[in-house]
């Protein structure tokens, strides 16, 4: 059974594949430019003193989310 999550959830390090992207609009359109693509590996590996946001790998680059647009991604646990 996959362990699906969405991203806020994810824990510091652990690597996830991007599953879903359940928001619409302007903001889906952006996420899917910056290479959050179904399948996609993800990697959160920063976050700001005040929690949100965080920084996540994601295809060799560095990228800053806010939890409100995180808890928009689903994504599959690896292991």
């Amino acid at each position: 059974m996959k362990n699906i999550i969405t991203l806020d959830k994810l824990p510091m390090n652990k690597q996830a594949q991007i599953e879903q992207i359940e928001c619409t609009g302007k903001l889906k359109r952006r996420l899917l430019d910056l290479g959050f693509i179904k399948g996609t590996t993800i990697v959160p590996i920063l976050i700001s003193p005040s929690k949100d946001p965080r920084a996540y790998a994601v295809r060799g680059s560095t990228i800053a989310i806010r939890k409100e647009d995180a808890k928009s991604i689903k994504v599959i646990v690896n292991g």
